[in-house]
C-alpha cells in the first residue's frame, strides 16, 4: 500500500473567514489536543460504521454540530437522518444532550465540573437504495466500503475547520486494504492509526477499503506521487488492462500540461466499483471518490459511459479545491453556501474533464464528439430554458440535484454542467480566433489555476476575476459574452461555439454510441428527439414501461402523453423499444400514424401520435467551410 507517507499534514488557507456561531465549553482553556475518533469499519458488510470521540472539554455549556453543507455537494446534504446510537459520556457515566429545535445537525450538552473529557459514541448507517441521495447513497457493500469522515463525526461550534484538529483511527474487516490520502502515523494489522490534521484536511480526505484491493501507480517525472486504488466487489472488477493504465498516466501527464503546477503533495484517484453503490464523483484537494458499477473497467459500454468521471474530478484539484468559488469558501460545515459561479467550478471543469478524458485516451476522438452530439442534442431540447436562466440552474443547485425524471426537460436540472460545456466550448474556439491560434483557453488554465506548485491552499475568486484573466489572454468583452450566456431565455442550446469548431449537430437513424450504451446501463430506451419521450424498459425483472419523462411541444406532448404513464402496446402489439422503432420506420413510408396504450393509474387510453420523422439520433459532422478546431482543442498537449 501507498498509504503511507512521511510528509506533514497539508495546512488549508482561507482568505475569507466568517466567525461560526455558538458557545462551546472546549475553548475556555487556550490551546488543546486534538479531538480523538476512533471508526470501526469490521461491520461495513452489514451497513454500519461505528465511531467514537474524545472531545477536550471543560465545564459549561457545550454546543456540537453534525457537518450539514458538504464541500462539492452544494447543498446542506450531511446525512444527518442516518446519524443512530448517539450517547455522550464523561468517565462512564451518561450525560444528557438535546437537539436544537431550530437547526436538526446541532446538539447541546452541559459538561459536568471537573470532566476534562466528553467521549460520544455514534453509528452511521448507510443506505442499501442507490436512490437514496442521503450522504451520496450507499457506502457499503459486502466486500467494500468508502468512509466519508463527515459522515462519522461532530465537531464543535464556535471555531473554524481549520483551527480543530483531529486525531483519527481506523479498524478495518480482517484482511481489507485501503488507500487514502491522509498520512499514516502507524499501522498494525487491521488498525491504522493517521497523523494529526486539520477537521478540514479530514473530511476532504476520504478512504476506500476494500478485500479485493489495488493500487496502481501512475508516475510522472518530477511530479509529486499519483496513485489509483481500486476495490470492488468481485477480484475481476479489479484488474486494469495494461492500455486503460496507460491512459490513466496518460491523464496525470495531461492535467500536468493543462494547468502547469500541482496543488498537492500526493493524489489518490479511489475508485470503489460496485452495481451496490449509485455511480457518482466527488473532488477532493488531494484525492476523489468515484464509484462505478462492477465491470466498468471491463466492458466496453460501461467504459465509455465511466471514461470521463476520473478526469472531471481530478480536474476539480485545481478548479473547486485551489480556486474555490467565494461563495462556495466558507470557514465550517454549518455555513450556507453560495452557488452563483457554479457555471465555473462544475462547468469548466465538466469543458476541461471532456478534454481531458480525449487527451487522456480514454475516449478515442470519434467517441468524443459522439458524447458531445449527445450533450449538444439534449439540451437543444429542453424547453425549460425558454423560462428559467442558466444562471438560476446555479443558485437553485440545492433544489435541483436529486430532482425527478418527471417534467426534468420542463423544470431543467443542474445543466450548468453540461451547458456550460458549450459555453466554455465557445470560448475556447473565440480566444483561438481573436489570437489568430496563438493561445487558448490552455493558457487561461495555466494563468488561473498554475502558479507555485506546492501543499493545498485555497485562492477564492469572483466573476471579476474570471473576466480579468479571460481579458488577460485574449481581450474582448468577456463580460457581457458569459452574461449574455448564463442570463438570456430562449427556445435553443449554445450551438454557436460548437459550429464555430467545424462541426455541425445533425440526426440520422445510426445509433449514437454513447446514447446506445447510456440505454443499454440505465435500462432506458429514448425517444428524446422523435416523438419526445423516454420509457423505462425494465424495473428489476419485470417489462416496465413507464415513462420517465415528456418533452413539451413535442409529437408525444402533443399527443396527450405525459410522465408516470405506462406504455403498455404500440399499434396493438405489446410494446417494446423494437416494436416502437419499427413503428417509428412504417409510419415514415406510410400513411399510417402511431397509436400507442397507456395506462394511466388504473385507466388505459390510446394515444395517436402524428408523426412521421423516422428514428433521429444526434451526431457531428464535419462542416469543411470552417477550420476543425475541435480536433485541435482534444488532441494531446504532453507529448508536445
Amino acid at each position: 500500500m501507498r498509504s503511507a507517507f512521511s510528509c506533514k499534514a497539508p495546512i488549508y488557507f482561507f482568505v475569507i473567514l466568517l466567525a461560526a456561531s455558538g458557545p462551546s465549553a472546549i475553548w475556555a482553556q487556550g490551546p488543546t489536543q486534538p479531538i480523538g475518533l476512533s471508526v470501526d469499519l469490521r461491520e461495513a458488510p452489514r451497513r454500519i460504521f461505528h465511531a467514537r470521540l474524545t472531545i477536550p472539554v471543560t465545564h459549561g455549556p457545550l454546543t456540537l454540530r453534525y457537518p450539514k453543507w458538504i464541500p462539492g455537494e452544494h447543498g446542506p446534504t450531511g446525512p444527518i437522518q442516518n446519524l443512530t446510537g448517539l450517547k455522550f459520556s464523561v468517565g462512564g457515566n451518561r450525560v444528557a444532550w438535546r437537539r436544537d429545535d431550530v437547526d436538526m445537525f446541532v446538539f447541546h450538552c452541559e459538561v459536568p465540573a471537573g470532566a476534562r473529557t466528553l467521549e460520544v459514541e455514534l453509528d452511521y448507517v448507510s443506505p442499501t437504495d442507490k436512490g437514496n441521495r442521503a450522504g451520496r447513497g450507499p457506502a457499503s457493500t459486502e466486500k467494500l466500503a468508502v468512509l466519508n469522515w463527515n459522515q462519522v463525526l461532530l465537531y464543535p461550534a464556535g471555531k473554524t475547520s481549520d483551527e480543530l484538529h483531529y486525531a483519527a483511527s481506523l479498524r478495518l474487516p480482517a484482511g481489507w486494504k485501503f488507500g487514502v490520502a491522509l498520512p499514516v502515523a502507524k499501522q498494525s494489522g487491521d488498525t491504522v492509526e493517521f497523523a494529526p490534521v486539520s477537521l478540514t484536511t479530514l473530511i476532504d480526505s476520504p478512504l476506500l477499503a476494500g478485500a479485493h484491493f489495488r493500487s496502481v501507480s501512475l508516475p510522472l517525472p518530477g511530479a509529486p506521487p499519483h496513485e489509483l486504488d481500486l476495490a470492488g466487489d468481485s477480484e475481476a472488477s479489479i484488474e486494469l488492462s495494461p492500455a486503460l493504465e496507460r491512459n490513466y498516466t496518460q491523464l496525470v501527464s495531461e492535467g500536468t500540461a493543462l494547468f502547469g503546477a500541482h496543488h498537492y503533495t500526493r493524489y489518490h484517484f479511489l475508485l470503489a466499483l460496485s452495481d451496490n453503490v449509485r455511480t457518482s464523483g466527488l473532488e477532493h484537494h488531494e484525492s476523489s471518490d468515484n464509484r462505478l458499477p462492477e465491470r466498468a473497467l471491463l466492458d466496453d459500454a460501461e467504459r465509455k459511459l465511466g471514461a470521463g468521471l476520473l478526469p472531471h474530478e481530478f480536474v476539480h484539484s485545481w478548479n473547486a479545491k485551489y480556486r474555490r468559488p467565494a461563495g462556495l469558501t466558507t470557514p465550517d460545515y454549518d455555513q450556507p453556501m453560495k452557488g452563483e459561479l457554479l457555471w465555473v467550478y462544475e462547468g469548466l471543469t465538466e469543458y476541461l474533464g471532456v478534454l481531458l478524458t480525449a487527451r487522456s485516451g480514454l475516449l478515442t476522438p470519434e467517441e468524443s464528439r459522439e458524447d458531445l452530439a449527445r450533450v449538444a442534442a439534449y439540451l437543444d431540447h429542453r424547453p425549460g430554458r425558454t423560462w428559467r436562466p442558466l444562471s438560476d440552474t446555479a443558485v437553485a443547485a440545492q433544489t435541483l440535484y436529486g430532482a425527478p425524471d418527471e417534467w426534468a426537460a420542463w423544470r431543467r436540472g443542474v445543466d450548468f454542467y453540461d451547458e456550460s460545456t458549450l459555453i466554455w466550448l465557445e470560448a475556447d474556439v473565440l480566444i483561438r480566433q481573436l489570437t489568430r491560434g496563438q493561445r487558448s483557453l490552455d493558457d487561461f488554465c495555466r494563468l488561473f489555476y498554475g502558479g507555485r506548485t506546492g501543499p493545498p491552499e485555497v485562492k477564492p475568486f469572483s466573476f471579476d476575476d474570471v473576466v480579468a484573466a479571460m481579458n488577460q489572454v485574449a481581450p474582448y468583452d468577456w463580460k457581457k459574452f458569459f452574461t449574455e450566456r448564463l442570463e438570456t431565455t430562449g427556445p435553443r442550446a449554445p450551438l454557436a461555439g460548437l459550429e464555430a469548431s467545424g462541426w455541425r449537430l445533425v440526426y440520422t437513424e445510426a445509433p449514437n454510441d454513447l446514447i446506445k450504451a447510456t440505454e443499454s446501463a440505465n435500462d432506458v430506451a429514448d425517444f428524446t428527439y422523435s416523438l419526445g419521450f423516454r420509457v423505462r424498459r425494465k424495473l428489476g425483472d419485470e417489462n416496465d414501461g413507464t415513462v420517465l419523462d415528456v418533452i413539451p411541444g413535442m409529437p408525444a406532448a402533443q399527443a396527450g402523453l405525459a410522465p408516470g404513464m405506462k406504455l403498455v402496446a404500440v399499434n396493438g402489439r405489446r410494446w417494446s423499444p423494437v416494436v416502437l422503432r419499427e413503428a417509428l420506420r412504417t409510419a415514415r413510408a406510410g400513411p399510417d400514424q402511431i397509436k400507442l396504450l397507456l395506462e394511466n393509474a388504473d385507466y388505459y387510453t390510446t394515444f395517436v401520435v402524428d408523426y412521421r420523422g423516422g428514428d433521429r439520433q444526434p451526431h457531428l459532422e464535419r462542416d469543411p467551410s470552417r477550420p476543425d478546431l475541435l480536433s485541435e482543442i482534444i488532441e494531446p498537449r504532453s507529448a508536445r
